[in-house]
């Protein structure tokens, strides 16, 4: 979808909840691929109709750095809340309604980012074959995230560096960008679904090398810093 499409759907979106809210409503923010200026065309909006992946929360929850709890969808938790964070206080969000989420949401805390980021390789490995696109751009993210120490990087971008620095897998991650772009085959979705196992394994090998260092202090928008080589 394009960003011009996503733009009017979330004015939609925003518009509708004022009317059906009113004045209860603080804030409605945007953030992931869509705050992001890349060329990748971003998964986290259906097509128009379909159902959107957020979460509705209290305001009272919102300002505590423990998972917030959905107001729907089963009142799930958001166990990435401290990645969600991470990417609003650099900035990386859609204001549709509201104050700066800035002065809303906590800064994250290492080891509460380090349970998120751990959490985010647990959703991939129970969702290799489902959704093997997705998991092998994830896993370039988490990659990307514990060596630098950054994780408020878009799945396109840590794609990009991922291309480099896994030759023999560049293949499988311009199938996976592919994938996004809506440009495979069933026979190319097939080939991911077989071999995303094996890169995840690789991917693991990385981020077990460094994701027990020590580290020092994390910085403004949830930047590990770690030390040691």
């Amino acid at each position: 979808m394009v960003r011009e499409q996503i733009e009017r759907i979330a004015e939609a979106f925003a518009e509708g909840l004022r009317r059906v809210v009113g004045r209860k409503l603080h804030g409605c923010y945007i953030y992931g691929a869509a705050a992001f200026p890349d060329d990748l065309p971003t998964g986290d909006f259906p097509p128009p109709g379909g159902e959107l992946d957020g979460y509705y929360l209290l305001l009272s929850d919102a300002r505590r750095r423990r998972p917030p709890q959905s107001q729907m969808w089963n009142n799930a938790r958001d166990q990435s809340w401290a990645l969600h964070c991470a990417h609003i206080r650099a900035g990386r969000f859609i204001a549709l309604h509201g104050p700066n989420p800035r002065t809303i949401y906590p800064h994250p805390t290492r080891p509460a980012i380090r349970r998120a980021l751990a959490g985010e390789l647990r959703y991939v490995e129970d969702h290799l074959h489902h959704v093997p696109h997705y998991c092998i751009l994830q896993l370039c993210r988490l990659v990307y995230s514990q060596e630098s120490g950054d994780v408020v990087v878009s799945k396109a971008r840590a794609s990009e560096w991922a291309r480099g620095e896994f030759a023999e897998w560049r293949w499988l991650i311009e199938l996976a960008r592919n994938a996004y772009a809506g440009l495979t085959s069933p026979e190319d979705a097939d080939r991911m679904r077989s071999e995303v196992t094996a890169f995840l394994q690789v991917a693991r090998v990385r981020i077990d090398h460094v994701r027990h260092r020590p580290l020092r202090p994390a910085g403004e928008g949830g930047r590990l810093e770690q030390s040691g080589s």
